[in-house]
């Protein structure tokens, strides 16, 4: 898993249109990127919603909003018509940078085991550096939470 202090890895995905995205493209400017398990599901939608409400908020504030599934494009595109999402969502369909972030791994539900996203943010500074990590994301008022960090931090 990546920490607090060190520098976003370089990737590259495509977004729901099929371009590539990669993570230098957001060099220079704050952002957060935000890894979901799956479209469609009850609290990624919520998550999308709240970042989706959000979203102007962001942007007078200068800061991107990335989301990142194993989903693909396909997906990608109809979540993002169907939640009205503005923002960049990027298609890890191999989970390599899941991986790479550490969001990729076992988990439990109902006393079953199975590999998946962990719901994660990670908040990243005009430097490039992450500066603020949130593991097991609780979906309901996680945007605000994250658009109040970037507002306090210095």
């Amino acid at each position: 898993m990546l920490e607090e202090g060190d520098a976003v890895p370089k990737f590259t995905l495509s977004n729901s249109e099929g371009n590539s995205i990669n993570s230098t493209d957001f060099k220079g400017k704050k952002h957060v990127i935000y890894f979901y398990p799956k479209d469609f599901t009850p609290g990624c939608s919520t998550q999308a919603d709240e970042f989706s409400t959000d979203y102007k908020k962001f942007q007078n504030r200068n800061i991107e909003i990335i989301g990142i599934s194993p989903d693909d494009v396909n997906s990608h595109k109809k979540f993002c018509t169907k939640m009205g999402i503005k923002y960049v969502l990027l298609s890890d369909t191999e989970k390599e940078i899941s991986n790479l972030f550490g969001v990729w791994g076992k988990k439990k539900f109902m006393g079953k085991e199975y590999m998946g996203v962990t719901r994660s943010s990670f908040l990243v500074n005009e430097k490039g550096k992450i500066f603020k990590i949130y593991s097991k994301v609780k979906p309901a008022g996680h945007s605000n939470q994250v658009l109040q960090d970037f507002i306090e931090e210095k």
